[in-house]
């Protein structure tokens, strides 16, 4: 406890017992106090408490498993840039971007025009063993779209295009980076079902285009069907999600805890849940399993582009669940 909220509230006069609860109330004001040093969260009642264990255990495996394949995030190791016009890359240095990693001397050349992005074989010719989307490679555009853009691979490697506030910028990942093999697992929170609880749905009509801030400096539009509403710690709170994809069934939360300071991912976690249960156009219910929040790409490698939480996500009680900070 620092010195600025004990000296100047306590007194002599004052018992122990009395202090403790003034200071307390204090910082629970600021939002540095833990949300435990007042009330537990309620558990889930009538919940299959050895049924829920069980699903939670084999999705955090199954995260694990993501984070650890051989496209996952710990493979990814560089994020170039494409100026407008001639980009040639490889592992040559007489390349505009080499490549840190095993890779063909020259790869191709990335021409930059317009909205595009053409593809094209270096002087050399396309390396042996080469391909694009899973076939032999040709020369033409390549499609950029961050649900399905065109791939280039070659062993390990993997190389996409994407376009980033109007940018294009190239995605590397390697499969046998460092930061792979050297993976030892997640950190978690145990999990607590006093941390699964049931919102309210509160649609928005119409859906609102909401302003995500990312890591780049720049915003993301993306559309908001509603907020949620639920209960923890006796206190009534509201989370806005967006959709990825608007023709997905998922939502998405991006939102911060005041954990943040110690224990978990500073930037963000991200959550999905499902549609609540009468849509996204009427009022209904959801559950939020906060024991499945997540890190981040951003967690585990500095070249990932992250979405980062909007003012209204952004909560000042603790949310010890779910995904701590990754220590590679």
């Amino acid at each position: 406890m620092t010195a600025r909220f004990g000296e100047s509230r306590q007194n002599s006069s004052r018992t122990p017992i009395v202090a403790f609860l003034l200071t307390a109330f204090c910082l629970w004001g600021t939002g540095i106090v833990k949300a435990q040093s007042t009330s537990a969260p309620a558990a889930a009642v009538g919940l299959d408490q050895q049924g829920w264990l069980k699903d939670v255990s084999a999705w955090r495996a199954q995260r694990e498993k993501e984070i650890d394949a051989p496209d996952g995030w710990l493979t990814l190791v560089g994020l170039e840039w494409l100026k407008p016009g001639v980009n040639t890359v490889g592992a040559a240095a007489d390349n505009q971007i080499r490549i840190a990693a095993h890779a063909p001397d020259h790869i191709g050349v990335f021409s930059v025009s317009g909205d595009g992005v053409q593809f094209a074989p270096p002087a050399s010719g396309f390396p042996a063993d080469l391909q694009l989307d899973g076939q032999a490679p040709h020369e033409g555009p390549l499609k950029i779209d961050d649900l399905t853009p065109s791939v280039l691979t070659w062993h390990g490697l993997s190389l996409i295009v994407l376009n980033r506030a109007g940018r294009f910028v190239l995605r590397i990942k390697d499969a046998g980076a460092p930061t792979r093999t050297a993976f030892h697992g997640l950190n978690w929170y145990a999990p607590d079902p006093a941390f699964r609880v049931e919102a309210r749905w509160i649609p928005y009509t119409p859906a609102r285009i909401e302003k995500i801030p990312t890591v780049l400096g720049n915003t993301l539009d993306l559309p908001s069907p509603g907020v949620a509403e639920f209960t923890l710690y006796g206190k009534t709170l509201r989370l806005e999600p967006v959709l990825e994809d608007p023709h997905g069934k998922t939502l998405f939360f991006i939102l911060r805890d005041q954990t943040r300071y110690d224990t978990t991912y500073q930037a963000a976690r991200f959550l999905h849940t499902e549609f609540p249960d009468h849509g996204l156009g009427q009022p209904g219910q959801l559950t939020l399993d906060f024991n499945r929040l997540e890190n981040p790409p951003c967690a585990y490698t500095p070249y990932a582009t992250c979405p980062l939480p909007p003012e209204f996500n952004r909560l000042l009680i603790r949310i010890e669940a779910g995904e701590k900070r990754y220590s590679p």
